[in-house]
């Protein structure tokens, strides 16, 4: 089983996260990881945060000569922004006149985690509650993504919306239906949509929809969207159906909602196809060369809480940013009067950021079911697990079945 743990505030010295449980010899390189933690920091209406922070990664154990060697991996990430904030964040005292925060902001973890912890300061939610967190998450997530390239399986996704504006043309539709290229990888989204300031597919829901950050930015509101993720190559038979906490599809489900300001979840067609005949919804079965198949993939690739070696097809939405430049009313905890919401540096939109931390948080999904599966010690003994089990899957069936 594999497993990552993360720490660190937002403002605080750094961020930590230490990953147990990946076999030896993956080949994994600095650089990688720095990969993809520039692309989470990317976007058009990011906030001034992004002009301090460019993430590195520091790789203080379990990697030596670019493999990893079985042992606990521990990674760090500075915050760079440190330097301006050490005296309000010092771990030992607390400085004259640091301001403490009273009010709270609508929408964000500050009343409910200062009711949970007993708080008097609202910085002690803000903190731990940032999205900064994800940083230390794409990390782990990143060494989740290079075992899986270990056995051809690739994962990408693109923004199919912000404040309401989508394409026209509905990309979905041909993942949905099965309609695309023998050689596509969830990868091939990725280096696309990357092209776009705004993570989309099409140049002129590009400019409408930095056109509708622009209007936000000027009332001091901030927006939402929808991204599409996926992953190719999966193999079938990850998860179960025998308990409820071995499903493929409610594993993905929680850790993708646990990315922040996620509100909606949803595999393959989702609720879509609460609306549909059954006949419309499922997806016949064929024999591919020595393969059983869906001829589409309304499902997402997921049948049973199980993996059915189709794309696996997720699509979550994310609510406005909660912090507002024009904020909407509140009440301040030091004399209970309604008051505007507070303040506190902050994105106009994130999705294109929430798209990439979803890429590792769905990968480490499918890593932590891979490794289940198909276990060993080192990436070697993995591999001949797996090229067992997919070599003579559809022979075994074609066995089992004979009369």
């Amino acid at each position: 089983m594999i497993r990552f743990l993360t720490a660190g505030e937002s403002h605080g010295k750094a961020l930590t996260t230490i990953i147990e449980g990946f076999p030896s010899n993956i080949k994994i390189k600095k650089s990688y990881i720095d990969s993809h933690l520039k692309r989470r920091q990317m976007g058009y209406g990011r906030g001034g945060r992004m002009k301090i922070e460019s993430d590195k990664v520091e790789i203080l154990s379990g990697i030596r000569g670019g493999k990893t060697l079985g042992s606990p991996i521990s990674l760090l990430i500075q915050n760079r922004d440190w330097e301006n904030w050490k005296d309000i964040m010092n771990a030992e005292k607390s400085f004259p006149g640091t301001q403490k925060i009273s009010i709270p902001r609508p929408g964000h973890a500050d009343l409910v985690g200062t009711s949970k912890y007993n708080f008097s300061d609202i910085r002690n939610s803000i903190e731990r509650s940032s999205a900064r967190e994800t940083a230390a998450r794409v990390a782990s997530g990143t060494i989740a993504r290079k075992l899986l390239e270990e056995f051809g399986i690739s994962i990408g996704s693109y923004v199919e919306s912000i404040g309401g504006i989508f394409a026209m043309e509905d990309f979905s539709h041909n993942l949905f239906e099965n309609r695309i290229r023998s050689n596509f990888k969830g990868w091939s989204l990725s280096k696309k949509a990357d092209e776009s300031v705004v993570r989309v597919l099409e140049s002129e829901q590009q400019q409408k929809i930095i056109n509708k950050i622009k209007a936000a930015k000027k009332k001091g509101d901030t927006l939402g969207g929808s991204f599409i993720v996926v992953a190719t190559g999966v193999p079938v038979g990850l998860g179960s159906f025998m308990h409820y906490d071995r499903k493929l599809d409610a594993s993905i489900a929680s850790a993708i909602m646990s990315i922040n300001a996620v509100k909606g979840v949803e595999i393959g067609q989702g609720f879509r196809t609460a609306d549909q005949f059954g006949s419309k919804a499922h997806d016949e079965i064929i024999r591919y060369e020595n393969t059983l198949k869906g001829k589409t993939n309304r499902s997402g690739g997921i049948d049973g809480g199980t993996s059915t070696g189709l794309p696996i097809i997720v699509r979550a939405a994310m609510k406005p940013i909660a912090t507002l430049m024009s904020p909407i009313y509140s009440v301040d905890f030091s004399n209970m009067r309604k008051v505007d919401a507070r303040r506190e540096r902050s994105d106009f939109v994130a999705v294109p950021a929430c798209a990439v931390i979803a890429e590792s948080m769905l990968a480490w999904v499918i890593a932590e079911h891979f490794v289940l599966k198909f276990g060993g010690d080192s990436v070697e003994e993995m591999k001949d697990n797996f090229s067992s089990y997919t070599n003579k899957l559809f022979n075994r069936i074609k066995k089992n079945f004979k009369k």
